[in-house]
């Protein structure tokens, strides 16, 4: 017996229309449902671009998908591409339960041709009824394949294929309204996060970069990700800023190339991996900066102190 769902509208282009599309005055175009049962009426949250959610509006939508979820009924939240990613990150930090969530949107607007949202809500309604998703987590749902909240980036700004999970590769699809999974993503614990106000910025190792922006923005922040180059690596003045800056507030480091690590004991020059390491700079090669930060926002809001940041973030050191 497929489980009851329920659907949690967040705005984005699948809720837009127009010749310059805006949101729409109904919100989501729930013709694609159909047949399909629904535990209650849709709940609009937002009517936004996902850039312009604030941090308490996400963690509304988050709370409110893990909260439906964990009752047992599927739950589908549709929302603006741009954070997709990030806000599927926020929902998975939060849930540990068996229930799926499920994220997707559109690339094309309601009153595009071709409009791709449609399809994309009737897949993702499936994947939330299914018996295949039970214990996946939360999941991106999009052009028939399923990506898990942890590995997917939004990978093309204008194709209907927008999302992809370059580390690796889709967790399964679905055609036909039919799910398939050829893989399942390592469940982590739930974070109980009390609130998202801490202030994480993200700054980048580049070519002749020096640190001095890490200097800059230490004393303002709550926490810093660090972009390194390669497989770990920066130059030695890059390095002494973030030492400086970890004295003050946590530093977790991810690595620039969209797959691969942060080594441990491969190279010996001053500024590569074993220094990063060496310096308490939280490793966490597995994601990508974006996630990284809203991890980090995450472990903050929910009063961690640096060892359990350091847990939190050592499943995806490898």
């Amino acid at each position: 017996m497929p489980r009851p769902v329920r659907i949690l509208d967040a705005g984005g282009t699948i809720a837009m229309s127009g010749p310059l599309a805006r949101p729409a005055a109904g919100g989501l175009e729930t013709a694609a449902i159909g047949e399909v049962p629904l535990a209650g009426p849709v709940e609009i949250l937002a009517r936004t671009s996902s850039v312009q959610l604030e941090r308490d509006q996400a963690l509304t939508i988050a709370r409110r998908a893990c909260e439906l979820a964990a009752a047992g009924d599927g739950v589908v939240v549709t929302c603006g591409t741009d954070l997709m990613e990030e806000l599927a990150l926020l929902c998975d930090l939060l849930y540990a339960g068996q229930a799926p969530i499920v994220l997707t949107g559109a690339m094309r607007s309601a009153s595009a041709p071709g409009a791709d949202g449609p399809a994309n809500l009737r897949d993702a309604l499936a994947v939330a009824r299914s018996a295949e998703a039970a214990g996946v987590g939360v999941l991106v749902c999009f052009a028939g394949e399923l990506h898990a909240a942890r590995a997917v980036r939004k990978v093309d700004s204008t194709s209907p294929t927008g999302f992809g999970s370059p580390g690796s590769g889709p967790l399964g699809y679905v055609a036909e309204e039919r799910v398939s999974l050829v893989a399942r993503p390592e469940r982590r614990p739930a974070i109980e996060v009390e609130r998202l106000d801490a202030r994480v910025e993200v700054v980048r190792v580049g070519l002749a970069a020096d640190g001095r922006v890490v200097d800059l923005v230490a004393d303002a922040v709550d926490g810093l990700v660090v972009v390194l180059a390669g497989a770990g690596h920066l130059a030695p003045a890059y390095l002494r800023a973030l030492e400086r800056a970890r004295r003050r507030i946590p530093v977790v480091a991810v690595a620039r190339p969209q797959r691969g690590s942060i080594l441990r004991s491969t190279y010996g020059f001053e500024g590569a991996e074993g220094d990063v390491r060496a310096a308490g700079i939280v490793c966490a090669g597995a994601l990508s900066a974006d996630a990284a930060r809203i991890t980090l926002m995450a472990c903050l809001g929910a009063g961690l102190d640096a060892d359990a940041v350091a847990r939190v973030f050592a499943a995806d050191d490898r």
